[in-house]
């Protein structure tokens, strides 16, 4: 059985990223890219679904481990009675390889001698196909199946051995000796890749640990927990899809916000309601280059009739994204179904408008230049919404039930109107900005009117509900009211009912068992970390600093031993849930960090202008 969700790290090559247990497993590995079928899909069943083990002989767990400085190059170590071992996993960056996603494992005795122990169970399409394994060369074991090839390359020294399910090797380390394996996916069709000689084992590792080290040295910020921060950086950028600059929401597919339940969704895509706070992480950190990336990537995937907007896309801005279920995994610890796809993709959200807006007047102000076909696009973004923004929606938690008029859906259409209004000027599409404006003043009337609880002292989830709903916080953030209006600081108080040990559900009030009443999935879900982050920002926009600081560090302290955050936390049984690791929350750090103690570092770059073509 996986392990625990926190007890995964995360390597990666910017396309695509493994998971790798504190057992020397890696559990999951889809390939060549983020959204393919997983070849190593036993976080999600057991071995026989895939994994790669490389770990001492009767060890169940790594005495620690650790990110080798600001990169993303792991290294694990097991000291025992016979000796100790370390084990160094990485993914070299493709565009510093020949193309190819491919898993590097080096083997170093430190001291005494330790038996070894290597085991790879290669199961291609989410762990549903065994391939055909044979052995290549005496180092060399290449599995075949359909359109996809996996080659195992051993280091000098060690001879794999191929069974009918798996390939073994066994070996022993001493002090100094050191012993490199590789896993690597090819097309069934292209050639098989030379096997590396240590020297290019040693110089992959070098350019890995140069490029991640110097993209980490450009992070403005010099605050508290400035290690908490980088590393979210580090994982977002590990998040990120290279090629199109596209940010997948989680490296993973249906790890359940519920253990046994049915809340279990693939979250290997890109989602437009991260679009923002992604942003904003970017250029608050100084990665402006990235920023410019995922506006250029937004923008691409928007891009046609606003009728066809949808509320996530692949990573190439793919827009068929259908959910199947595989019943051939039996889910982590038994939650079911395993889903792959993401029906959210054909809901009605009217938040998305208002992201979409939000993301673009962020890049504006911060020096993005917009093209015409860009302009053109957001008005005809605004024309739609004004059409439709009456009709209730499913939401911004793409719930898959009824839909109802969400106070924050109608924000974000409020933002929408806001925005194209600011940026009309910038433009100078004057002839519009009338029509908008008075667009921006009915949605905040009706907004105020019906989303407004006087009874509750509190903006509700939804007109007429009952319900609060952790959105609300975003309301001083995304400049609806002031901070400080009663209505917000009355909203903010409300949040205790969410309120869960110290962390914050997204809604469903804790007093009364944090039951759904949005769905028939049943079951309840941990805290979600993004809004208890939310929560510490409200709380310092709204005068209570000292109450922020202590729900971040909060938040800080469930951080797992490499600092990684996955969607959910559940504060009874102390344990991560959801997919991981998950995109928002740390995104949702990096900012809680810059609203809490800002930087001290000038950002030199500021003021030159990037160009979207």
């Amino acid at each position: 059985m996986a392990g625990r969700i926190e007890d995964y790290a995360l390597v990666g090559d910017l396309e695509t990223a493994a998971l790798i247990g504190t057992d020397g497993s890696v559990d999951w590995w889809c390939a060549p890219r983020f959204d393919s079928p997983a070849c190593l899909a036993a976080l999600l069943g057991d071995p026989g679904h895939g994994r790669w083990l490389l770990a001492p002989v009767g060890e169940t767990r790594c005495t620690r481990r650790s990110y080798r400085g600001d990169t993303l190059v792991l290294d694990t170590v097991w000291e025992s009675l016979s000796g100790t071992v370390r084990v160094t996993d990485f993914m070299p960056p493709r565009d510093l390889d020949e193309g190819a996603p491919t898993i590097v494992r080096v083997v170093e005795g430190i001291s005494g001698r330790v038996a070894m122990r290597g085991e790879s169970r290669v199961r291609f399409h989410h762990g549903s196909i065994v391939p055909w394994t044979r052995s290549v060369d005496r180092r060399t074991v290449v599995s075949v199946a359909g359109p996809d090839a996996a080659y195992l390359s051993c280091g000098p020294g060690v001879e794999p051995a191929v069974s009918a399910d798996r390939t073994t090797f066994d070996f022993t380390v001493t002090a100094g000796r050191r012993v490199a394996f590789t896993l690597g996916w090819r097309p069934s069709h292209a050639h098989a890749p030379p096997a590396a000689p240590p020297a290019a084992i040693d110089a992959a590792l070098t350019r890995t640990l140069a490029f991640w080290n110097d993209w980490a040295a450009t992070l403005r910020y010099d605050g508290p927990a400035r290690d908490a921060a980088i590393r979210s950086l580090l994982t977002l950028k590990a998040l990120t899809y290279a090629p199109t600059g596209g940010v997948v929401a989680a490296a993973t597919a249906s790890l359940p916000e519920s253990i046994g339940g049915r809340r279990n969704w693939d979250y290997r895509f890109c989602w437009l309601r991260d679009s923002t706070f992604t942003l904003s992480c970017l250029l608050r950190g100084g990665y402006r280059r990235e920023a410019l990336a995922w506006t250029e990537w937004l923008l691409r995937a928007v891009a046609g009739d606003p009728a066809d907007l949808q509320p996530l896309y692949g990573v190439e801005g793919q827009r068929r994204l259908p959910e199947t279920h595989a019943d051939w995994l039996p889910g982590y610890e038994g939650s079911q179904p395993v889903r792959f796809g993401n029906a959210a993709v054909d809901q009605f959200q009217l938040d998305i408008y208002g992201e979409v807006l939000n993301t673009v007047y962020s890049a504006v102000r911060a020096g993005v230049v917009l093209d015409p076909p860009a302009w053109a696009l957001i008005a005809a973004l605004l024309e739609y919404l004004g059409e439709r923004w009456r009709e209730p929606d499913e939401g911004i938690w793409e719930v898959r039930g009824s839909r109802r008029h969400f106070v924050h859906s109608k924000v974000m259409s409020w933002v929408a109107a806001d925005r194209a209004v600011r940026l009309a000027r910038v433009a100078g599409l004057r002839g519009s900005v009338h029509r908008w404006q008075a667009l921006r003043q009915e949605l905040h009337a009706e907004i105020c009117a019906r989303g407004w609880s006087e009874d509750q002292g509190t903006f509700t989830q939804s007109y007429g509900s009952h319900e609060v709903d952790a959105t609300a916080l975003l309301i001083p953030r995304l400049g609806f009211l002031p901070a400080g209006d009663p209505r917000v600081l009355g909203t903010v108080r409300a949040m205790e009912r969410l309120d869960d040990h110290g962390f914050l559900r997204r809604y469903g009030d804790v007093r009364d068992g944090g039951t759904h009443a949005l769905d028939d999935l049943g079951g309840t879900e941990g805290a979600f970390v993004a809004c208890t982050f939310w929560y510490a920002d409200a709380l310092a926009m709204t005068g209570r600093p000292d109450e922020a600081r202590t729900v971040f560090e909060r938040v800080l302290d469930i951080r797992n031993d490499v600092g990684l955050l996955a969607e959910e936390w559940d504060p009874v049984a102390a344990r991560q849930l959801g997919n991981m690791p998950q995109a928002l929350s740390h995104v949702a750090l990096v900012n809680t960090a810059f609203t809490l103690y800002g930087t001290r570092r000038h950002d030199r770059d500021r003021s030159r202008p990037l160009a979207v073509a």
